[in-house]
């Protein structure tokens, strides 16, 4: 297989209709295109059909990250506006105060000392004011910091959403199974999952594990480089615990396969495995950038959504499949009208 390193060879033509600005409305309602990688045979599903793909002994690995709301809308004592975006959930020090780097978006510039309101009794102290819009922050609250966000804080929805959010956001840009505080964008590819069609794996004899990997902004930082070997990726912080390591070596050993729900449980399961192919359990940062020529260790097949043009997802997901192999079925999916992006429908990838 050719390698292509070439960015704008990642790109295609996806008309703004198929942008999904709403989640459809049953989760497992989304259609699902598979794409078998040996024949390039393209199938064309619901997700409900999902489990007729997997097989008992197989293992399903999900990301158990769970959003908070990382969007401020605060107001100045000159009575302007400013947003903060927070790209990480902030650092308490147990005294009603917590610090946290945002993004921020204001008709002036914020200045260093400066303090802002936000709809509850939340107090943000700019700390100190660096470049392209990235500011060091103070949040001084009352009562759990969590509590407060939610409160005032917005659903972090993407930038391609092109709608302020709603309530309903609150609950459907999370995954039903999201239980570790940490993140500003969704795990989108388990977005399509009910609380059944886990039951049912279970019942089938398919093994469900978990990983954590908190979701930054950077996910959404666009390539900037012509050559997509010169890109680097944001750290994120990630958890593979003992008990998901030997459930998956289990199922390996057995000969099932290992289903990623998501790129982001793909980066962490790929960034913990020796040249000898052994996963050890880790807790820590990740930046390993997923490209052309990866040699996939532990992952067989693949849950996810449909990505941006030059993305490092799509680029992620060429590598796992062959970027022909992607872009064709891309094509075809923008063909048959399927819904792209974080609330669009999914592909398995096996």
């Amino acid at each position: 297989m050719t390698l292509n390193f070439n960015l704008f060879e990642y790109d295609y033509h996806l008309p703004a209709h198929l942008i999904a600005q709403y989640p459809s409305g049953d989760r497992s309602s989304s259609r699902l295109m598979v794409l078998d990688r040996k024949t390039s045979r393209i199938s064309h599903r619901f997700f409900r059909d999902l489990l007729n793909y997997i097989e008992p002994g197989d293992c399903l690995v999900l990301n158990d990250t769970r959003v908070f709301p990382a969007r401020l809308n605060c107001v100045k004592a000159t009575k302007g506006k400013v947003e903060f975006f927070l790209l990480h959930f902030p650092r308490e020090n147990g005294n009603g105060a917590a610090f946290a780097k945002a993004l921020y978006h204001s008709s002036k510039p914020v200045r260093q000392g400066q303090k802002v309101r936000c709809k509850t009794p939340l107090e943000i102290e700019v700390l100190e004011v660096g470049t392209g819009g990235q500011v060091d922050i103070k949040l001084l609250y009352q009562g759990e910091l969590l509590s407060v966000l939610e409160s005032c804080g917005d659903v972090p929805l993407p930038p391609y959403i092109r709608r302020s959010p709603v309530a309903s956001d609150i609950e459907q840009y999370q995954t039903i199974y999201a239980r570790e505080i940490g993140s500003v964008a969704a795990p989108t590819a388990g977005l399509h999952f009910v609380e059944d069609q886990l039951l049912l794996a279970g019942e089938k004899g398919i093994n469900i594990v978990w990983v954590t990997l908190h979701i930054g902004y950077g996910t959404f930082a666009p390539i900037r480089t012509p050559d997509i070997r010169n890109h680097r990726i944001h750290h994120e912080w990630i958890s593979v615990t003992e008990s998901t390591v030997k459930k998956i070596a289990s199922t390996r050993n057995r000969g099932g396969r290992i289903v990623a729900v998501g790129t982001t449980t793909a980066r962490a399961l790929e960034s913990i495995v020796n040249d000898r192919g052994e996963i050890r359990p880790f807790q820590g940062l990740c930046d390993l950038y997923i490209i052309p020529g990866h040699r996939f260790r532990v992952i067989d097949c693949l849950i996810t959504n449909f990505h941006l043009p030059k993305s490092s997802l799509l680029i992620l997901v060429s590598a796992f499949a062959g970027r022909d192999k992607i872009l064709s079925a891309y094509k075809e999916a923008i063909d048959e009208g399927y819904r792209f992006f974080s609330y669009g429908d999914a592909m398995l990838i096996v």
